[in-house]
């Protein structure tokens, strides 16, 4: 089984105490390598909101073809909210990504809400990125798609109130690795 994780920083390995855009040793993707035996291809971009755009679409469809994995696993939208988006918004582009997804298997993973921290500093924003989580849920459900809300695998957050610690990203790991067993 090759699995295709899309996502953000998060997925990336971000580590926001590292130099430089440092990364963790072992993110999630890698993590769960480990834990199932899976191909993993870990396509986390630092600051990768949800593609809108044709040419972002074009590179999508590229990628997909490259890898040419037996699933999808997407998780993004904090970058968007962090951006200004809307909740309502941030849903609207993943539904026009996944309408133009031709996967075998697309897994929807709603992030992990931000909490207040170095780069969220209001409630406001805490709110919009819980509500996110209902979107996406109710999006899979029109389209009838695999989801998970990955604040039910209890995430921990780094100072900045987004990014994963390396504990969040065991913990990603180790839920995400549960959930695929019920899926596939």
């Amino acid at each position: 089984m090759k699995l295709w994780c899309f996502g953000d920083s998060n997925t990336y390995g971000y580590d926001p105490c590292g130099f430089f855009g440092g990364r963790y040793a072992a993110p999630w993707p890698e993590l769960l390598v480990e834990k199932t035996g899976f191909q993993v291809i870990n396509d986390g971009k630092n600051g990768r909101m949800i593609p809108e755009r044709e040419h972002e679409f074009l590179q999508f469809h590229r990628d997909a073809e490259r890898y040419s994995a037996d699933a999808l696993i997407v998780m993004l939208g904090t970058n968007d909210l962090l951006e200004g988006a809307t909740v309502g918004a941030a849903a609207a582009r993943m539904e026009a990504l996944l309408n133009r997804c031709d996967m075998p298997l697309v897994l929807l993973i709603s992030p992990p809400p931000m909490v207040r921290g170095a780069w969220v500093p209001d409630d406001g924003l805490v709110e919009e990125s819980k509500n996110l989580a209902r979107q996406y849920e109710a999006l899979a459900n029109r389209l009838g798609l695999p989801y998970v809300d990955a604040d039910t695998w209890d995430i921990t957050l780094a100072y900045d109130g987004v990014h994963f610690t390396e504990e969040g990203h065991v913990r990603f790991a180790e839920g995400l690795a549960s959930c695929l067993e019920g899926i596939l």
